[in-house]
């Protein structure tokens, strides 16, 4: 039986090994980097920022990126809930313009510390959106957020060894749902069979001798 506290709480008694949890646990971890990295200010210790703030940009890109690839078309899919799932796609745009701004400055440069201060007021209104909403949402919908999480930790391994480019581009047209990704890949296959079709012709009839026209 649930205690009340589960009851108030769906996230509660999430497993770490569970979508959710994994994303939580990277929440807790960011939090923590951008705590340090206060500290540090505080304490004037500029010459110690520089390798915080590249971990916070290196956490970010790959959670951001685990999310937009995995979670969010699943999330979508099963709430059917597109306007959140939109504006957190425009919030992460947001987030990938002030790291890409970060990940090669230095604690000298102008606005740097404002940069960071900024991204982790962002970070920290886009987790209080997706742990006091998303997040439950999901978990009421019936998703299969063990499974996910299996997936999730599977491409995350790839992406932190490097296996293949951690860093997402900025998507062309920030908040582009993902509602129509499966059609639009469904609709590119024709055009390449078809393409494809109009280069064999194209081959046959430049190794075809042409015949002389007769008089």
């Amino acid at each position: 039986m649930k205690t009340s506290n589960q009851e108030m709480d769906p996230l509660n008694d999430v497993s770490p090994d569970d979508a959710i949890g994994m994303l939580i646990a990277d929440h807790k971890r960011v939090s923590n980097l951008f705590a340090q990295f206060k500290r540090l200010t505080s304490m004037g210790q500029d010459e110690d920022k520089a390798p915080v703030v590249k971990q916070i940009c290196h956490e970010l890109t790959i959670h951001t990126q685990l999310e937009e690839e995995l979670f969010y078309p699943a999330v979508r899919r099963a709430t059917k809930d597109d306007d959140q799932m939109d504006e957190a796609r425009v919030e992460h745009a947001g987030a990938k313009h002030l790291i890409s701004q970060l990940a090669g400055a230095d604690p000298d440069d102008d606005l740097y510390d404002a940069k960071v201060t900024v991204l982790a007021e962002q970070i920290e209104h886009h987790v209080e959106e997706e742990e006091g909403s998303m997040f439950p949402k999901a978990r009421y919908s019936g998703l299969d957020t063990v499974a996910l999480g299996a997936a999730m930790l599977t491409r995350k391994a790839e992406l932190v060894s490097g296996a293949t480019n951690s860093i997402a581009p900025p998507p062309a047209e920030p908040g582009k749902d993902d509602k129509n990704a499966d059609s639009e890949e469904e609709d590119k296959a024709p055009k390449r069979q078809h393409a494809t079709s109009k280069k064999t012709t194209a081959t046959h009839k430049a190794t075809t001798p042409s015949k002389k026209r007769r008089r």
